[in-house]
C-alpha cells in the first residue's frame, strides 16, 4: 500500500482532534495546568528522578507528558506526526513556563531532525499502532539512545487490539499477528465520543513477539518486561473502577505492558 497516503491520512486526522482533545474532560487541560503533571504510576515508577536527564519522547501529541517529564527536571524534546499538536505543545510550553523543544516529524524520521543522543527515550499508550514497521522505529530508538541509556515503553496489550470497538457489542475481529493495515472510519474520537469530527485512520497490530524482537535486533538489552489488568484510561467498553484504575469485568486478558530496555554499551 502507499504509506505516505496512510500516514497523511493519520496526520489530518490527528490534526482534526488536537483541538478537541484539548478541550476535553479526558485531557482535563485545567487539572494539567494546575498539577503540570500528565504522568501515570506506571512510567512514573520505572523511570524515577528524571532531574538533569536528555529525554525523547516520541509521538508526544500535544505535550502534556513532556511537559510533565520536563516539569520533574528533564530537558525535553518531543515529537509528533501532526503540526496542529506541536503547535499547541510548543503554546503551552511558553504558557506555562515550562521549557521544552518540539518537532513535528514522522516518529520514523526522527533521526534525520535530531543529531544528539538521549539518556532516556519514551513512548505510550497508543503510539506504535500507528507504525507499519517496527524494525525502523527500533533502529531509530537504538541510534538515539546514549550507550548504557533507557528506552521505556508503556503501551496498550495486542491482545486488546484484537476486537473491534466500533461495533455495538465488541467483537473479536483482527488477527493476532495481522500484518495488513487497518483502515477505520467513524464519528467521534476516544476522548471525546461525542465529538463532531469525523475520522479516517490507518492502524496496524504488532504481536509482543515482533515488539521485543525488533527492540533486541536493534541492539537493546531487555531489562524488564511486565503485564497489567488495570489500565489508568476507561477506553474499552465494559470497564469497571477499581482503586482510580480500570478493569475489564472479566479480566480474561491483559490490558497493558511495559518494556524497559537499555542500549549495550
Amino acid at each position: 500500500m502507499d504509506m505516505d497516503k496512510a500516514f497523511q491520512v493519520n496526520k489530518d486526522s490527528w490534526n482534526r482532534k488536537t483541538q478537541v482533545h484539548y478541550e476535553s474532560d479526558f485531557y482535563d487541560k485545567f487539572a494539567f495546568a494546575k498539577a503540570k503533571n500528565s504522568l501515570n504510576s506506571y512510567e512514573q515508577e520505572a523511570l524515577g528522578d528524571v532531574t538533569g536527564k536528555s529525554l525523547l519522547h516520541l509521538q508526544c501529541h500535544f505535550g502534556q507528558d513532556s511537559l510533565s517529564w520536563a516539569n520533574k527536571g528533564a530537558v525535553v524534546t518531543g515529537v509528533d506526526i501532526s503540526d496542529t499538536s506541536i503547535e499547541l505543545a510548543r503554546k503551552l510550553s511558553a504558557d506555562l513556563e515550562i521549557p521544552a523543544q518540539f518537532i513535528c516529524c514522522n516518529v520514523l524520521d526522527t533521526a534525520q531532525f535530531l543529531k544528539r543522543p538521549f539518556d532516556i527515550i519514551y513512548t505510550s499508550y497508543g503510539s506504535i499502532g500507528w507504525l507499519p514497521d517496527l524494525m525502523p522505529w527500533a533502529q531509530m530508538i537504538s541510534k538515539l539512545l546514549k550507550p548504557g541509556g533507557t528506552f521505556y515503553m508503556v503501551e496498550f496489550h495486542p491482545i486488546a487490539w484484537m476486537f473491534d470497538y466500533n461495533k455495538e457489542t465488541p467483537a473479536m475481529s483482527y488477527a493476532y499477528h495481522k500484518k495488513e493495515a487497518i483502515y477505520e472510519e467513524y464519528e467521534g474520537t476516544y476522548a471525546d465520543p461525542t465529538a463532531s469530527i469525523q475520522v479516517a485512520e490507518y492502524g496496524w497490530n504488532h504481536s509482543l513477539s515482533e515488539i521485543i524482537q525488533s527492540l533486541i535486533d536493534a541492539g537493546l538489552s531487555i531489562h524488564k518486561f511486565a503485564e497489567h489488568d488495570a489500565s489508568p484510561y476507561q477506553i474499552f467498553p465494559g470497564m469497571t473502577e477499581e482503586d482510580g484504575m480500570y478493569v475489564l469485568k472479566n479480566q480474561l486478558y491483559p490490558l497493558l505492558f511495559e518494556i524497559e530496555a537499555k542500549k549495550v554499551i
